[in-house]
């Protein structure tokens, strides 16, 4: 079944037909009457002139990019709270608005940080990792993750004791992770370490131990994860991605108002 969701993208839609409709409207009576009557109806200035503007916003959004803000820290260290993401929809094809047909023009890549709409409310947008291809066998252990059997490569680069170390990380284990040719630096709570059993998963996982399981991703469906490991909802909590769901790539954070410095920052 068909799940529509309804976001600021249905919103710029909505009102681009309002505004569209009023345009040819307008056109066609002043091309009636001949002249461009001097006092313009209401609707012609808050429906027909901004028409243009509506329409050019609601083209971008959909067809080529998007900047969402990042409302938690389920993605830190790699993204922060107050991040505005670039969101590059011509990586995977933009997707038509109430629906999630797409024009499809790539596929995406174990590794990517891919914005999404939430499988259980397709209303909302989340931004996670992608861990696990259509096929792909994941395993975890203690936060960090392996596939297809490679070997686990993983570096401590703070244990959040760090002087320079930012508020949001302190007390947490900063890790380099590397697994199938992906690397990224992952944040996990020593006290916790992967704690969290792959519920949402069903069928397709066996746990093997307090912080360790493995995931077999089914056809059409994608293993999401936040990198930072002990705090956050993904796929262990929801289930696995549907590939409909997924909305763009982000590809920069293009600025953050509370630290300038992350400035069009590449992913």
């Amino acid at each position: 079944m068909m799940r529509l969701g309804f976001s600021i993208n249905e919103i710029l839609a909505l009102a681009t037909l309002v505004t569209g409709t009023c345009w040819v409207v307008w056109k066609l009576r002043t091309r009636r009457l001949g002249r461009v009557p001097e006092k313009k109806p209401w609707w012609v200035s808050l429906g027909a002139e901004l028409f243009v503007v509506v329409g050019l916003m609601f083209t971008c959004r959909v067809a080529v990019a998007d900047w969402p803000k990042v409302p938690s820290g389920s993605m830190e260290p790699t993204l922060r709270v107050g991040d505005y993401l670039l969101v590059n929809h011509l990586a995977y094809g933009p997707r038509l608005p109430f629906t999630n047909t797409a024009i499809e023009m790539g596929q995406p890549q174990r590794g990517d940080v891919v914005v999404f709409r939430y499988p259980l409310d397709v209303s909302e947008f989340y931004v996670k990792r992608l861990i696990g291809l259509p096929g792909d066998v994941v395993r975890f252990d203690a936060g960090a993750v392996s596939v297809n059997g490679a070997p686990f490569d993983v570096k401590v680069i703070s244990e959040g004791t760090d002087a320079n170390v930012a508020p949001e990380d302190r007390g947490q284990w900063l890790l380099r992770e590397t697994a199938a040719g992906a690397s990224r630096t992952i944040k996990v709570n020593p006290f916790v370490m992967g704690r969290l059993s792959p519920e949402g998963m069903g069928a397709s996982c066996t746990v093997q131990g307090a912080s360790a399981w493995q995931c077999a991703v089914p056809a059409g469906e994608y293993l999401m994860m936040g990198d930072n490991r002990d705090n956050s909802a993904d796929s262990r909590v929801w289930g696995f991605l549907p590939h409909e769901q997924v909305y763009g790539k982000a590809v920069r954070v293009l600025f953050n108002l509370h630290d300038l410095s992350r400035r069009f920052l590449p992913l």
